[in-house]
């Protein structure tokens, strides 16, 4: 299962992760970008509507995905 998931992200290239972080994962950019007032309302215990738990996944699989491909990087590495 690791194995898998470690091939699979292996094929994305980071620099369409890096692009994807600051798009997706960031729009809307004003007043506050949106992943970040989502967590906010997790961190507050005040996400309970289901289209802001869509959009906290959402906007913030770019966010895990580059962290776990980052991760990834950093293994083969050591």
């Amino acid at each position: 299962m690791m194995q898998a998931l470690s091939r699979l992200l292996s094929k994305i290239p980071l620099s369409l992760l890096v692009i994807a972080c600051l798009t997706l994962g960031l729009a809307p950019f004003f007043p506050v970008p949106h992943v970040w007032e989502k967590l906010e309302l997790l961190a507050n215990g005040a996400l309970s509507r289901p289209l802001d738990i869509f959009d906290l996944i959402l906007h913030g699989t770019p966010w895990i995905l580059l962290i776990l491909r980052l991760l990834l990087v950093r293994s083969k590495s050591a």
